[in-house]
């Protein structure tokens, strides 16, 4: 009932949950190392326009190179600070970010088990939506991945699947398509 109640009030607005390998930046096989990490075409145009139309924009990425050994947590902490400066220096932000660190075949063993919050399951998304003000209506999740899709699903969530290209161009594509409403007045009671 309270979930109810506060996607009612005047503050609560819809999100776009982003996958970040592949879709922010390139995946090139656990990138965590911000020298050498690439920017998707028209990501901060992409994250800029879904702000400027008042959109709640938060990541959600599963970081198995943490429990598989290859980075720790602060590597993965650096490249999402790095990504913000980024961002911020383009005009563009992000509201959250989240990550699992967790894979049921992790080399280190605190990070070895099965959890909610690793896509394909819904966790993250669910998480961000108890802590912020998300308003369902017009929410959405873009991945690369079956498993983006399958997270958005089990959320209640559209998911859009992203093919490596521009991802500003991918964004306007859905607006234009009706896929992702364009404007605060059309969530308006």
């Amino acid at each position: 009932m309270q979930r109810q109640i506060d996607d009612l009030l005047p503050w609560s607005r819809p999100a776009a949950f982003l996958d970040r390998d592949g879709v922010l930046i390139v995946d090139d096989g656990y990138p965590h190392d911000p020298g050498r990490v690439q920017w998707m075409p028209g990501a901060h145009d992409a994250v800029r326009r879904l702000n400027e139309i008042g959109y709640f924009v938060f990541v959600v990425t599963n970081q198995a190179g943490v429990a598989r050994g290859y980075y720790s947590e602060d590597a993965v902490h650096r490249l999402h600070g790095w990504m913000a400066a980024q961002m911020a220096a383009n005009g563009a932000h992000i509201d959250s970010w989240e990550y699992c660190p967790h894979h049921p075949e992790a080399a280190i063993e605190a990070f070895r088990r099965v959890c909610r919050r690793r896509k394909p399951g819904p966790g993250m998304i669910i998480d961000l939506m108890e802590r912020w003000p998300v308003q369902r209506e017009g929410s959405f999740m873009i991945g690369d991945r079956a498993t983006d899709m399958q997270a958005a699903a089990a959320a209640g969530l559209p998911g859009y699947l992203f093919w490596p290209g521009n991802l500003d161009q991918f964004i306007v594509a859905l607006i234009e398509q009706g896929k992702i409403p364009s404007g605060m007045a059309q969530f308006s009671a």
